[in-house]
């Protein structure tokens, strides 16, 4: 929701940089790290960038989809939900209501989610903190129905529905303890990630339970003041697979699935947008 009061203070973005779309927004990637919003960034049309001292570079363009204009915008949000929270909640009070995340994730699934695959996320497992202080810990943290379809039916598009898969992930609030196993809670970390694993958790990440969770009140905000469908949060996520068990992989199948996150992630808001205009 709109509030022209608001002045961000960790991106540099005004009200008028986020409009378009006949007033649904800019459609918003957020990847974790600058560089890769810069990646996603090139393949904009009229690209500008708005610098930020904190890293946080905001990416502004269009992508155009038969004959049609997008307008969209590119922003890392950091690593961890804290990082992700102050970003979506300066976009959101900005008036950008699309947000789809392009991010990294380690496998929990390793003989069936492997390194290169990808991920179309449904819903996240809110193991951290930062979303605690909005919703009680039994409210699950769940993406948008059109973008999880969107993703989906993208991915067919593009040939690509042999290395996506579709389900929950597991959201933490540290690396190195929970995924790594470091410190002395060692035996309690690697315990709780195996049950994860045999629950059929597909992977681990850091960033999609606020982004579900901030997004869900957003939705609930703007129900509660009357406004029509168009205007709610959507919200979704794309997970490129980089490590499996207890090592992160750096060979060619991690680069081919950046690069497939970032094509699917492009072409899921054509097909989005598309869906929207009609």
């Amino acid at each position: 929701m709109i509030d022209k009061d608001f002045i961000p203070e960790h991106i540099n973005a005004s009200i008028d940089d986020l409009a378009g779309n006949d007033g649904i927004g800019r459609y918003i990637l957020l990847p974790g790290s600058d560089g890769r919003a810069k990646a996603i960034a090139e393949h904009f049309t009229d690209s500008r960038s708005k610098i930020h001292p904190r890293g946080h570079n905001l990416y502004l363009g269009n992508l155009t989809d038969q004959g049609k204009t997008i307008e969209v915008a590119c922003v890392s949000s950091g690593m961890g939900c804290p990082s992700m929270e102050i970003i979506l909640h300066e976009l959101y009070h900005l008036g950008a209501k699309r947000f789809l995340r392009i991010g990294t994730a380690g496998s929990l699934q390793p003989g069936i989610v492997k390194v290169g695959d990808l991920i179309n996320v449904q819903a996240s497992v809110r193991d951290e903190n930062t979303t605690t202080h909005y919703m009680p810990i039994e409210v699950p943290a769940v993406a948008s129905v059109k973008f999880t379809s969107a993703i989906f039916h993208t991915a067919e598009t593009l040939g690509l529905l042999d290395k996506l898969h579709t389900g929950i992930v597991h959201c933490k609030g540290s690396l190195y303890a929970r995924e790594f196993h470091a410190g002395p809670r060692s035996i309690e970390n690697k315990a709780y990630m195996d049950l994860l694993s045999h629950y059929g958790v597909l992977a681990s990440e850091m960033e999609t339970s606020a982004l579900f969770i901030q997004s869900q009140l957003y939705n609930y905000e703007i129900h509660k003041f009357g406004n029509t469908p168009q205007y709610r949060v959507l919200t979704g996520a794309i997970l490129a697979i980089i490590s499996s068990g207890e090592h992160f992989s750096h060979d060619k199948s991690v680069e081919d699935a950046m690069a497939s996150s970032i094509t699917l992630g492009l072409e899921t808001i054509k097909t989005l947008a598309g869906e929207e205009r009609s």
